[in-house]
């Protein structure tokens, strides 16, 4: 895109939007819980409000792509699909498998894709994204919607993380990035380097482009832009939940930079607005996309109107004239020259095509025998797979299909039928996160018991217990939960799907390492066996809580 803000339509637009290899094509269906288009030309925050941590947005003529960071969960790279801005849908995944495959093969909890950086440039989208544990990759692809390339690491070192690439006017290529203190031992400075224009890889020639541990500290997650012959730094400071978004500029992009502090939370309800994307309207409209961390929902997605003024951004809406903006809560959608369908990202799933459906992770690169949708049989198969011989709770079992939670409220209602082969092979909903509850039915001396099985500080050691609640006598059922403020959850229970009885105690949703808490299934058993038992969800439906 060469860095500045206005985007060049290119002919790849008229690519076919080919299906990949994740497409679905029953996530068409709007989400029930949770709309930000208010449909009278204005819209509500958060614009997604689901754990699209770090969200990075690149415009190529009139349609939007964004990424985000997806750590441990698989498949990685999230890549929504918007025209304005409002309405996004998940349309693929950059990332099938994450590398290094033998590390990410096993679960590695809080670990792999950080914050990541999309760029339209030389008629090719590129990613660059980090792992804290080995350094920056590279992605890129001529169709979004389709394969994105094996990832290139062009820069190997532990520590270097939140990537963004900048081709200059000059043809030089640069490469910022920011140091984890957890690895690299210190944090809160922001690093450049020279990359190769063409290939990315880069160079050992870094620089300290700017300290903020005076005023910034947990400076971090440089974007590189160029407007009116300023380089622009767009950084995040302050820390995830509580920081701000801080703006660099400078006439050389090795600085010296002038700093100034262009939104924060003030007298909002939004804590730490900060680390997104600047974009643009075709109609020369100025926008930026941030995160909100919301603990237990993870970081959740907002969009702000901004300005300029003296060559510095204005964001969100300035209430009480200390020249720094505050976020909007509802706003004017912005002009796109155009009307464009409501859409949300994902979350039921009625099973019905021969492809895992966009909304659901595993915790770690997927195996073969974990699971796999029906060849037109309308149902998801998940096998009972052996616990972990030192198995102590779900905190170290890889294979859980999950998905974010995607509203503050809602309710979460599955079918089940559950087709044990042996004595203690179990399967369970499951709302995962460092403390973490399921719903589960176990096979016992012949018998389907069901108990609540939980976990406080699983991410600590704990060790499960279990409650028994009831036997069920039909191995066809029902099971839901329901997620009100506060992430307060309660399981239920049914045979008929009329009656729904209540199962267990309330539990307050938790969050895991830099992720959301999320909802979603596990099946497990002790001990391996040459045809284990399997559970066939037939269904997952998300909706309002019914009162």
């Amino acid at each position: 895109m060469q860095m500045k803000i206005k985007y060049v339509a290119l002919a790849c637009l008229a690519l076919t939007k080919m299906s990949s290899v994740y497409a679905q094509k029953n996530t068409e269906t709007l989400s029930k819980v949770w709309v930000s288009d208010l449909g009278n030309g204005s819209y509500k925050n958060p614009i997604i409000y689901a754990d699209y941590s770090d969200p990075d947005v690149c415009r190529v003529g009139k349609d939007y792509f964004m990424t985000a960071s997806s750590f441990n969960c698989i498949p990685g790279l999230p890549i929504l699909h918007s025209n304005d801005l409002v309405n996004w849908k998940l349309v693929n995944y950059a990332l099938p498998k994450q590398p290094p495959v033998e590390t990410y093969d096993k679960i590695q909890h809080g670990n792999g894709v950080w914050a990541p950086c999309i760029r339209f440039h030389s008629e090719e989208y590129y990613i660059f994204y980090p792992d804290p544990d080995f350094g920056i990759y590279m992605t890129k692809t001529k169709n979004p919607y389709g394969k994105w390339s094996e990832p290139v690491l062009i820069k190997a070192a532990k520590g270097i993380i939140d990537p963004a690439p900048f081709w200059d006017e000059d043809g030089k290529a640069y490469l910022g990035y920011a140091l984890a203190g957890s690895r690299a031992g210190t944090k809160s400075v922001l690093m450049l380097c020279s990359i190769d224009p063409v290939t990315c890889m880069a160079n050992d020639d870094e620089v300290l482009l700017f300290d903020g541990h005076k005023n910034h500290t947990t400076v971090e997650g440089p974007k590189f832009y160029k407007r009116n012959g300023y380089y622009y730094v767009f950084a995040p400071a302050g820390g995830v939940a509580t920081g701000w978004q801080l703006i660099l500029r400078s006439k050389s992009i090795y600085g010296p930079y002038e700093e100034k502090v262009v939104l924060e939370q003030g007298k909002t309800v939004v804590n730490g607005p900060h680390q997104g994307a600047w974009v643009d309207t075709v109609t020369g409209e100025d926008w930026f996309i941030h995160f909100q961390d919301q603990g237990a929902y993870g970081r959740v997605v907002h969009l702000n109107p901004m300005s300029w003024k003296n060559d510095w951004p204005v964001m969100g809406v300035d209430n009480d004239k200390n020249g720094i903006g505050e976020p909007v809560m509802t706003f004017k959608k912005p002009n796109v020259n155009g009307q464009y369908p409501l859409a949300t990202p994902p979350d039921s799933d009625e099973f019905n095509e021969p492809v895992q459906g966009l909304q659901w992770q595993w915790h770690a690169n997927k195996q073969l025998v974990w699971g796999y949708p029906s060849a037109g049989m309308g149902y998801f198969r998940l096998n009972c797979i052996p616990k972990p011989a030192d198995f102590k709770s779900l905190w170290q079992v890889p294979n859980i299909l999950a998905q974010k939670f995607p509203a503050e409220e809602f309710m979460a209602t599955s079918k089940i039928t559950f087709t044990p082969n042996f004595d203690n092979e179990q399967f369970g909903l499951v709302v995962m996160g460092r403390s973490y509850s399921s719903l589960t039915v176990k096979q016992i001396n012949g018998q389907l018991k069901l108990m609540q099985l939980s976990a406080a500080k699983a991410d600590k050691g704990a060790i499960e217990t279990a409650t028994e609640i009831a036997t069920l006598t039909n191995n066809t059922f029902y099971f839901r939960v329901t997620v009100q403020k506060g992430g307060k959850c309660q399981f239920y229970y049914s045979l008929d799907d009329k009656k729904y009885l209540k199962a267990g105690s309330e539990f307050i949703a938790s969050e895991g390492t830099w992720i959301g808490s999320k909802v979603g299934f596990v099946a497990l058993r002790e001990g391996t066996i040459n045809n284990a038992g399997y559970a066939d969800v037939d269904w997952f439906r998300v909706s309002k809580i019914e009162k």
